[in-house]
């Protein structure tokens, strides 16, 4: 295990900057969000802890890259950025998401809603659910796993297609595995920075995918030709649990934020961390850092105490009490609770930014 401890001067020229113009915006934020960000610098903070690796697979390791500080953020022009004609996250649902219609419809009100608040200033919309079938996608039974999956290069331009004039971007997601191309395992999801489009799945995000009891593999008799899609008809969908959930949320709000220009940190630990495996993506925070916050602020242009109260009432609201610890597997939408157990550390660390923004 390795703590990568960066340096105050470190951190403060990532966030700041030493271009004067920059430096100038900065020192115009209001000063609870400098406040904020000063927690960054302190080496005792209990909101913005260093980037622990754990192993030489995890991804800071596997996959050196240049780190991006707010400056070259901030000058990336190749960037894209929300503007008045394009200012809506798109989010396009393919293949059943639940093991009824009514979870499906939940969940997605859920992941929407998170969205909301997490991106906010930003309107969300979900486009009507598509079929497998009409994404015209090659797909095939993983030979490791004997369970389906989707073609993610063909989803993106079925996506691209798709794409509304006001978009800012279009995102699909699914509970059907994903795979790039042939020679690969899987990915868990695909994206062009370039066509603002994504493609994501959850289907290992399920608490029984690795294990020998998963429902999701396909019988040798079941095995059909890659243009029958009826395969997929009643296929398995994973309950929706709380941490399902957390995942969900996590990857979709990490994989857009690329699609913002935020690359993968490496100045704290943060949401925008590369990960090579479930493992690792478990172990990062839901939490921006205080560099990428200030990259999504410039880009959105919220303010922070507004978007934490917002995601803080995205975990309170329409929760009625539930404590999210069971699956959620009612068919009747007055009893479907969102099951928000996972996110109660989260909650905490939410409640103790605020305090510091409103002291």
């Amino acid at each position: 295990m390795q703590v990568l401890h960066r340096s105050e001067h470190t951190l403060k020229k990532a966030l700041i900057s030493k271009n004067p113009v920059l430096v100038s915006q900065y020192d115009k934020l209001d000063a609870g969000e400098r406040r904020l960000m000063s927690e960054a610098f302190q080496p005792s903070s209990n909101l913005f802890g260093p980037i622990i690796v754990h192993s030489q697979s995890d991804w800071i390791n596997s996959h050196p890259e240049v780190p991006q500080d707010f400056e070259q953020f901030f000058t990336d022009s190749h960037r894209k950025a929300p503007g008045p004609e394009k200012h809506i996250i798109y989010i396009q649902s393919i293949g059943s998401l639940g093991n009824n219609k009514v979870i499906s419809e939940e969940y997605i009100k859920w992941l929407k809603g998170y969205c909301e608040a997490f991106f906010y200033g930003l309107t969300v919309k979900f486009l009507e659910p598509v079929s497998i079938s009409e994404t015209k996608c090659s797909f095939r039974v993983n030979e490791h796993t004997q369970n389906l999956q989707i073609h993610a290069g063909h989803i993106l331009a079925f996506l691209k297609k798709k794409k509304p004039e006001d978009a800012f971007c279009i995102v699909g997601i699914t509970m059907i595995d994903l795979y790039p191309r042939d020679s690969w395992n899987f990915v868990f999801g695909q994206a062009s920075l370039t066509d603002g489009v994504g493609i994501f799945s959850f289907a290992r995000y399920g608490k029984d995918f690795y294990s020998s009891r998963y429902e999701g593999k396909v019988k040798k008799h079941q095995q059909t030709s890659s243009s029958d899609y009826s395969i997929f008809d009643n296929y398995y969908s994973p309950e929706i649990t709380s941490i399902l959930l957390w995942r969900s949320c996590k990857t979709l709000s990490h994989e857009i934020g690329h699609i913002f220009g935020l690359r993968h940190c490496q100045w704290l630990a943060c949401l925008m961390q590369g990960s090579n495996h479930l493992e690792e993506s478990d172990r990062r925070p839901l939490n921006l850092c205080p560099i990428c916050l200030r990259k999504l602020q410039c880009a959105i242009g919220f303010n922070i105490i507004d978007r934490y109260k917002a995601l803080l009432r995205w975990i309170d609201d329409e929760s009625n009490g539930s404590s999210g610890a069971a699956p959620v597997n009612s068919s009747d939408p007055a009893n479907l609770k969102k099951p928000v157990e996972a996110f109660k550390d989260w909650r905490e660390w939410l409640i103790k930014c605020i305090a510091i923004l409103e002291k």
